[in-house]
């Protein structure tokens, strides 16, 4: 005759000695957080060494720098500054800048993108989600190349901190809440029971 099992009680109920049981550790939920991060460490290190490589920052992210240059450029002469624009500095009598690399938004997409990309979500919906993401950083990015324009010109002494502490910082917050709002919306429902 066949042994009948001992149902065990649900998390919550008590057992038959009356004590109450734990409830069931998640143990998918704990590999796919652990597969989000290796994955986003992955994209982010694979992403950055790619960006470093020579050919690669020669020929995709100098031009790229070049053309937030030229977009600040024509933002800061329609609030009328007279500034000249040659490669990636941008100079007025007063004051002269050089976009470089960290001041041309590309890290801040490159975390947007090893984020979104670490995220499980349809790849329709991540494209999505890399093209308007990247859209709204370049718009904060040149906020900031205008802004920080604007405080070197006339509030020179504030230029470093605004440049290293305050921009430096919304950029990379800009695409951390980016990816939020993202996530939030990419993310699959949990089912409700009827």
């Amino acid at each position: 005759m066949a042994k009948r099992k001992r149902r065990e009680p649900r998390a919550g109920e008590q057992s038959p000695a009356g004590v109450d049981t734990p409830p069931p550790r998640r143990r998918s939920g704990l590999r796919s957080e652990a597969r989000f991060l290796i994955t986003f460490a992955l994209v982010l290190a694979g992403s950055f060494a790619l960006l470093a490589w020579r050919p690669v920052n020669d020929g995709l992210v100098e031009p790229f720098t070049g053309l937030v240059a030229r977009a600040s450029g024509v933002a800061l002469r329609g609030l009328g500054q007279e500034v000249v624009r040659s490669g990636t500095v941008l100079r007025t009598a007063r004051f002269g800048v050089n976009i470089r690399n960290g001041c041309n938004g590309v890290e801040a997409m490159v975390i947007l993108l090893a984020a979104i990309v670490a995220f499980p979500a349809h790849w329709r919906a991540r494209l999505l989600g890399l093209a308007i993401g990247g859209l709204a950083i370049q718009a904060v990015n040149l906020l900031r190349v205008v802004a920080l324009f604007l405080t070197g010109a006339y509030l020179p002494r504030f230029f470093d901190a605004a440049h290293t502490v305050v921009w430096q910082s919304l950029v990379i917050l800009s695409a951390v809440l980016i990816w939020i709002l993202w996530a939030r919306r990419v993310a699959p429902r949990p089912a409700v029971a009827a």
